[in-house]
């Protein structure tokens, strides 16, 4: 059997999805884009997209809800200066697409006036970070079933104090199609899954809960008696530690964050204030200082969508481009943002391969794929054990940032009390308050011990949801503010 190479290989698989079945080819997309770039617009796209998704929740011992769905659809866009003109039809006919073509082309105030050259189609070669695979189909439903069921059993076996599991089991199979004016043609095959489990535990009459979950680019073979036991493990851990903990101290501390989820917190606090558009428009406190210091020396943050299997990464964005290692902070200098196609251009640099979009019918914007701070040369021990009287927090909840002040207020959903280097006990309701590019500053350790997040990270902007990646070392942060409950 002679293999194709797998740019081609995608691009072949979107286009017997997405176009073949509705009498469309190439060739159709590059006539629908002259007639929209004829009329002067500074740029242009076609994005179709076919989605089948699936969804299994257990609770109380059965399995109560099973869902499925597919959505497909076209979304053309025209982009004059810093206007966007914006279409989208779940019918992907000809007659269709030259009329959303049509129609978004009149934000040009130049009208019809040049006969539009049409480029000759281009196909980059991209990256092959995940398999072209359906994950839905990668399990039947009888062992989907059976994966929820063994979940509850593991998180019953494991302590007699969790009354109650909850578990869900989720499974998507993406196929995307970009056109571009200069006549990129690029495709990506994405699949995504994931497995979250919360337990309820119960003691003297209290209770709380424990939560965890991973999943990423692969099938579903990947959640095997290991991975679902460390998940049960974790889960349950979390919630018999909530069982014993104590009303959490207010006040300026030392802050120490664990490795991995809890770079959530550098997400939201620096890697929003970091996407392009906020920084085009200045409203960013981050606005109009690359080559400035903006963190603490050895602080070194990266927005990274090439790595393979991860929840965050991408072959292609949503704009056709190639995902990127992207350098953003470099010993504490900010060195770049992360942009899409449109804040690139009106910002005079070249796109970083992070336009994102949550599907066919929502523009695309600068987002975050895989957002981590690298690691340094301290033990985790050794950063823990130098806390006077601190809080150490390993996980993390909600939280709210202000991109224009940098403000942040996250909620630590586990955390312990510190004293003289010792774990005393664990806190609940332990809330951390500050501003994103000070906290940065005070960064005054940094462990050797960076890891990702297990997979489970979904971001909102501007009402669009992505799925995307977190991690970080553990750091100590000195002086931030926590507002408790004792």
């Amino acid at each position: 059997m002679i293999s194709r190479e797998p740019t081609l290989a995608r691009l072949a698989t979107a286009q017997s999805l997405l176009l073949e079945p509705f009498g469309l080819s190439p060739t159709h997309l590059q006539r629908a884009l002259g007639e929209i770039m004829s009329h002067g617009v500074d740029d242009a796209d076609l994005y179709f997209q076919t989605t089948r998704s699936e969804g299994w929740s257990l609770e109380e011992g059965i399995v109560k809800t099973g869902s499925f769905s597919i959505d497909q659809g076209v979304g053309v866009r025209a982009v004059s200066g810093e206007k966007t003109a914006f279409a989208y039809s779940d019918d992907l006919s000809w007659d269709s697409l030259i009329d959303a073509a049509h129609t978004v082309r009149s934000i040009s105030a130049q009208g019809q006036g040049r006969k539009a050259r049409v480029p000759t189609v281009k196909v980059p070669k991209s990256r092959s970070l995940y398999p072209s695979l359906d994950p839905i189909a990668t399990l039947d439903s009888t062992a989907k079933v059976a994966l929820l069921e063994k979940v509850e059993r593991m998180a019953k076996a494991k302590d007699p104090r969790v009354k109650q599991v909850m578990a869900g089991l989720a499974s998507e199979y993406d196929v995307v199609l970009v056109a571009r004016a200069d006549g990129t043609l690029a495709a990506d095959v994405r699949p995504l899954i994931r497995l979250s489990v919360t337990v309820i535990a119960e003691q003297a009459g209290r209770r709380e809960a424990g939560s965890s979950g991973g999943g990423g680019r692969f099938g579903l073979a990947y959640f095997d008696d290991g991975v679902v036991q460390s998940y049960v493990d974790e889960a349950v851990s979390y919630a018999l530690t909530n069982l014993d903990a104590r009303p959490a101290p207010a006040g300026e501390m030392v802050v120490v964050l664990g490795s991995g989820w809890p770079g959530i917190l550098l997400h939201e606090a620096v890697g929003h204030g970091l996407e392009g558009d906020f920084n085009r428009k200045g409203s960013s406190a981050f606005s109009g200082k690359i080559g400035q210091r903006v963190a603490a020396k050895g602080v070194t943050v990266l927005d990274d969508g090439t790595i393979a299997d991860r929840r965050g990464s991408l072959n292609v964005d949503d704009e056709g481009h190639a995902s990127q290692r992207n350098v953003l902070i470099e010993d504490g200098i900010l060195r770049g943002y992360i942009q899409d196609a449109m804040n690139a251009r009106l910002m005079g640099v070249k796109p970083t391969g992070n336009g994102r979009r949550e599907s066919y019918a929502h523009v695309p914007m600068p987002r975050m794929t895989n957002t981590y701070m690298l690691g340094g040369d301290k033990a985790p021990e050794e950063i823990v054990a130098s806390i006077k009287k601190g809080l150490y927090a390993t996980n993390f909840g909600g939280g709210q940032v202000d991109i224009t002040s940098g403000k942040f207020v996250f909620s630590a959903s586990q955390a312990y009390w510190v004293e003289n280097g010792q774990i005393q006990y664990p806190v609940k309701g332990a809330t951390l308050v500050g501003n994103g590019p000070d906290a940065l500053t005070r960064v005054s350790m940094i462990g050797d011990d960076m890891r990702l997040d297990s997979g489970v990270g979904t971001c909102g902007k501007e009402g669009q949801s992505v799925p995307v990646g977190v991690g970080q070392p553990t750091l100590r942060i000195d002086g931030l503010t926590v507002g408790g409950t004792a």
